[in-house]
């Protein structure tokens, strides 16, 4: 596959679905890619690239022109949080207080972002659980850090359609937030394997990576 193969795989998913290809972000995820990598998918015109490493964000940011929207879309340590915090254009993966405090820190308004949510009760999985979210929406917004949305990582499907019921149940763990918190409006769902099926059940940001650039390096 490649990037022009993802954006119409992508437009077709949205009007399968009755839905404006335009509601969608593609985000690019380029981690372990070159500056190299990324800048030939920015010069086709590209502009959202998502990191799962701070180190690596903040190297990569110092190097590539200054309108690359960057998402940070790792499970991010509160002490690594000033790295990603000035470069940042939403963050993916809060999920706890003590993130949101060290988000809050530093000049100017912090970024956006969205809570993460443990959709399918993993282990090795970051996140709240689902039950867990309307209360961890409150804490999170009381400390001030602006929240636009949910974001999941379900298990790995070995065909996509198996990864439709965590899609669902994020989306109705939206719906049913909406009430007590107005402001979520972005569902961050789907990879290289499943993103089709994360459009049919309402992903506003899908997250591709491999289908875009490859194997990691």
């Amino acid at each position: 596959m490649s990037y022009s193969d993802v954006l119409s795989r992508m437009e077709q998913a949205a009007r399968r679905a009755g839905r404006d290809p335009d509601e969608l972000t593609l985000v690019a995820v380029s981690k372990s890619k070159t500056p190299e990598d990324i800048l030939e998918i920015y010069h086709q015109g590209h502009r959202d690239f998502g990191e799962n490493r701070a180190n690596e964000m903040a190297e990569k940011a110092t190097q590539l022109p200054s309108d690359i929207r960057w998402h940070f879309v790792g499970s991010l340590q509160s002490n690594k949080a000033r790295l990603v915090r000035p470069r940042t254009w939403l963050l993916h993966s809060m999920d706890r207080p003590s993130l949101a405090r060290a988000w809050m820190k530093g000049p100017g308004v912090a970024p956006p972002a969205l809570l993460q949510v443990n959709i399918a009760g993993e282990d090795t999985k970051s996140g709240v659980t689902p039950t867990e979210a309307d209360q961890a929406l409150s804490d999170l917004v009381s400390l001030g850090v602006e929240i636009r949305g949910l974001m999941a990582i379900p298990p790995i499907p070995s065909r996509p359609e198996e990864s439709r019921p965590h899609f669902r149940r994020l989306r109705e763990l939206a719906e049913s937030l909406h009430a007590e918190h107005p402001d979520l409006s972005e569902l961050s769902m789907g990879m290289s394997d499943d993103f089709e099926i994360a459009i049919a059940e309402g992903a506003t940001a899908i997250r591709v990576g491999r289908a875009i650039f490859g194997s990691r390096n």
